[in-house]
């Protein structure tokens, strides 16, 4: 599917009910990143079985060949756009937004303007690696200010580190695991699967 931005196409791949969804769940990837790394895949996974809609969107400096998002505010204005063109899918659906990394901080700092049921963060970057200083633990925190819980998945070995338990609603932290989230499959669709009844 794709769709138009003021940033230019971005384009969506859907998975699971159209007609009839418990829930919309939209994702994206990280900055230089696809559709199609591990975490994602294991969330569309989980959600289709739980009779959600997944929508996962490839964003429009992605789409054109740019491997660095740019701005955040023209980043985030395009995803409104994005948002607002998948729930005419489903309209009557309850939405969920995610991502990771790049993708979480998108959908942390929009979730207030969609209006979002809840918001699942995979491996927020929570400040560039060996830079603690410049943090970005306030986009993280957005949602909840908004009354939006917030599932956060990371791996204990994540160089961008890893969120406090008072910084989201859920927090589950894989051992072993780094930014890439390439394993622990299982315990990340069962963190899903106990989350999102909560939410929708």
């Amino acid at each position: 599917m794709n769709i138009e931005t003021e940033a230019g196409p971005a384009t969506a791949e859907l998975d699971g009910r159209v007609r009839g969804a418990a829930f919309l769940i939209v994702l994206t990837h990280g900055a230089g990143g696809g559709t199609r790394s591990a975490d994602l895949l294991t969330v569309r996974d989980a959600c289709v079985e739980m009779g959600g809609l997944v929508a996962r969107v490839l964003q429009p400096y992605r789409v054109r060949g740019a491997r660095a998002p740019g701005a955040p505010d023209k980043q985030d204005a395009a995803w409104l756009q994005i948002i607002a063109a998948l729930r005419r899918k489903t309209p009557k659906a309850p939405v969920i937004q995610g991502g990771r990394s790049n993708g979480a901080r998108v959908a942390c700092r929009t979730a207030a303007d969609v209006k979002a049921a809840g918001v699942l963060a995979l491996a927020f970057p929570l400040h560039p690696p060996g830079n603690p200083d410049a943090s970005r633990v306030g986009e993280l925190r957005e949602p909840r200010a908004a009354g939006i819980p917030v599932l956060a998945i990371c791996g204990a070995s994540d160089p961008f580190g890893i969120p406090a338990v008072g910084d989201t609603d859920r927090l589950v932290v894989l051992p072993g695991e780094t930014h890439a989230l390439r394993g622990h499959g299982n315990q990340i669709r069962e963190a899903v699967a106990d989350w999102l009844p909560t939410v929708i």
